[in-house]
């Protein structure tokens, strides 16, 4: 059993950034100087740890979340190493909803860069506590300041600088430690021999180094009022170093600032002071605020504390298909302890489960434990109906009680799949099941029209790593179509459709009048649906006047409006951005049910959408491109005539820079095209940035060259 010294001990950390920042290399790190491995694997070798995939390790990119643990300081530290490319975020999602910190890597060349910026607006939305490491300060162009100064302009972030790099570039030797004031040098190329000194005043940095720290001192100061309040006492040299500690992890862990440190892991210089940070001001289970869930039968609120004296809770996170175990389901336990044998409910699915085996997970390679407990994360094998969101409860639990769930995306590109041969398609079939049970962002559906099967993801790289997972894992081959862009519908104006619904089903009339208005709204508020219906009033000295429509009714209507905005009326792609509002209704006692009010919602409106102007909007993508001077004349062009629209470009590192937004059913294949047209000179990052309207003239192109005219 862990007490609650214990459970202060403990950190759920992850490391996200933009693609090739140098996360995984950083992890790699952490894992050798916490005395895990034994040899510092490499991506560029395709041998790390944490990339274990066959996929990871010929493409050097990191595709799934993997999980590790390992020790410092006497302190446990829940690793888990995430994507960069924007076509697995989904991975970073599922894994900041169960973490309580984070470390965001930052290339100390590019900065800020446009993965990042997604990533941080989602430990923003699950209010993840964070610090970040600026990496390859001894890369050419490497400069902190402009790193920090991005964090402050594109994230709106407040960096708190407790590092200093000593030497930029090919002089960078080490840090400078702001609290302590001490020079961090190492000494050998492996990075497990450091030298501590104190700075003085005889330090070619010490008046850099004088004036960094006083601004530390101030920005901790803005956002922490015991050390503003010593601060304006005595000024910043008086703010002693204890407080000062203590005030950047409240300022930390209550996402009022962002410490910042510096280093080049593929060098192995900054690990070890990144995880005194990462055991400093991240924080513990304890120190985040208790876990609220609902009941499920009275939606009432329960809080729960990180305790094993608490009810067991614990959400699963993360389903990986293991060949010999089955599927192995990932759990961060937040109160309780879950112990193998013990009989547990799926409360999301309600189901009940029992656990086989408890895995402690390092990558790849599991080990076998008896229990995991309040803080603790953990794979277990033999649940057969839990996936990635669902909340879990020892079956005793009265309360049933249930978390909130994950964000999924939405897929903006599908692509036909089908075996190479009938005696394949029930393996393929069962393969594609196993793909969505493990990637929630990854969906599959059977075209009603054409009788397809269509897998649905977040980009080409997505449905490419799928379709070769089957091939290998599966050893499934199938043939696969060209990507298709997701486009969705909306209306184009706004338009009051009467419905009369009246027919005669298994010899029992059913009626039902309804009027509805359909209404546009802003790009990205979503669909709803409003009943305006006024309540009946009760004159003085009269009855009261029956209700138009009953609350069975209404909420018939409701089912069968919100049911109609899954298929559109151009291509059937869902409808999105429309309000549907109930204006007036009648029924007939004894003729009217709510399924007739249900058909009538549904039908009628498939009428309104026709009538209503219906548009084609397409998602539009953000695109950024570094590339040679030479050649960004050519390339600007080019994304004009993939109707991009270029909204900046900026030097880097005698490149070009460019940011423009761009539709994604323009930028299928734009790798191959960028490679070519620039003698391979050239890189690029997308990720989704919203819809937009398809062009009128182009919409017309699509409709009828989909419909087949």
């Amino acid at each position: 059993m862990q007490s609650s010294n214990d459970i202060a001990a403990i950190r759920d950390i992850g490391i996200m950034a933009h693609i090739d920042a140098g996360k995984t290399t950083t992890t790699e790190r952490v894992l050798f100087y916490t005395g895990i491995s034994h040899k510092m694997g490499e991506v560029h070798d395709g041998n790390t740890v944490m990339d274990f995939m066959e996929q990871e390790q010929e493409r050097g990119i990191t595709i799934t979340s993997a999980a590790t643990t390992c020790f410092w300081r006497g302190n446990r530290i829940n690793l888990i190493d995430t994507p960069g490319h924007v076509d697995f975020t989904i991975e970073v999602e599922r894994s900041l909803r169960v973490l309580d910190g984070a470390v965001a890597v930052f290339d100390a060349v590019a900065g800020v860069q446009p993965q990042t910026e997604t990533v941080w607006r989602q430990a923003e939305r699950y209010h993840v506590p964070r610090i970040a490491f600026v990496n390859k300060m001894d890369r050419v162009g490497a400069t902190l300041d402009r790193t920090v100064e991005m964090m402050k302009s594109v994230l709106h972030a407040h960096p708190m600088v407790v590092q200093i790099p000593n030497g930029l570039e090919s002089a960078f030797t080490g840090v400078i430690d702001l609290l302590l004031m001490e020079e961090i040098v190492w000494t050998d190329d492996g990075g497990t021999q450091l030298t501590r000194a104190p700075v003085t005043e005889a330090h070619e940095l010490h008046t850099e180094a004088t004036l960094a720290r006083e601004a530390l001192v101030e920005a901790v100061a803005e956002v922490d009022d015991e050390t503003m309040n010593v601060f304006l006492e005595t000024g910043a040299a008086g703010v002693p170093l204890d407080l000062l500690k203590a005030g950047l992890r409240r300022a930390t862990i209550a996402n009022k600032g962002v410490a910042v440190l510096c280093g080049t892991a593929l060098k192995n210089k900054g690990i070890q002071p990144l995880l005194d940070a990462v055991i400093d001001y991240l924080p513990s289970p304890l120190d985040m605020p208790p876990v609220i869930a609902r009941r499920k039968a009275d939606d009432g609120e329960v809080q729960r504390r990180p305790a094993v004296d608490e009810p067991l809770l614990a959400l699963a996170f993360k389903v990986v298909h293991d060949p010999h175990r089955g599927p192995l389901v990932f759990l961060r336990v937040y109160s309780g302890v879950l112990k193998v044998k013990d009989a547990i409910q799926n409360v999301t699915r309600d189901r009940k489960e029992r656990v086989n085996k408890l895995l402690q997970v390092h990558a790849n390679k599991m080990q076998e434990i008896d229990e995991v407990s309040a803080g603790n994360i953990a794979a277990a094998v033999g649940l057969r109906f839990t996936t990635t969101g669902d909340t879990v409860v020892v079956a005793t639990d009265r309360e049933q009680v249930i978390l909130p769930g994950l964000e999924i995306p939405e897929p903006v590109i599908f692509r036909a799949i089908e075996a190479k041969s009938t005696a394949d398609q029930t393996a393929l079939t069962e393969a594609l099941e196993r793909m969505q049970r493990e990637d929630p962002s990854f969906t599959v559906r059977v075209d009603p029209d054409s009788g397809q099967t269509l897998m649905a993801g977040q980009g080409e790289l997505h449905l490419e790593i799928i379709v070769d997972r089957i091939a290998r894992e599966a050893r499934v081959p199938s043939n696969v179509g060209k990507p298709q862009v997701a486009y969705r519908e909306t209306v184009g104006r706004s338009l009051v459709h009467p419905i009369e619904y009246d027919r005669e089903i298994g010899g029992k009339r059913q009626f039902a009048r309804i009027v509805l208005e359909l209404a546009q709204r802003e790009r990205g508020a979503g669909n709803s649906f409003v009943n305006l219906i006024p309540e009946p009033v009760r004159e003085r000295g009269q009855k009261l006047e029956p209700p138009k429509l009953l609350p069975d009714m209404i909420a018939a209507v409701r089912e069968g409006s919100l049911d109609a905005l899954t298929r559109g009326p151009l291509l059937g792609y869902p409808l999105v951005d429309v309000e549907v509002r109930l204006k007036d209704g009648a029924y007939v006692e004894g003729d009217s049910t709510a399924v007739s009010f249900r058909a009538a919602a549904s039908m009628g409106l498939m009428e309104a959408f026709e009538r209503a102007e219906p548009r084609l909007l397409e998602p539009m993508m953000k695109v950024e491109v570094e590339v040679p001077e030479d050649f960004t004349g050519h390339v600007v062009n080019d994304l004009a005539g993939r109707r991009g629209r270029v909204q900046g470009m900026e030097p880097l590192r005698g490149l070009q820079v460019i940011d423009a937004e761009v539709p994604l059913a323009e930028m299928v294949g734009y790798a191959t095209a960028l490679r070519s047209a620039t003698q391979g000179r050239a890189s690029y990052t997308m990720h989704f940035s919203h819809y937009a309207e398809v062009p009128s003239d182009r919409q017309a192109e699509i409709v009828t060259r989909a419909r087949g005219y």
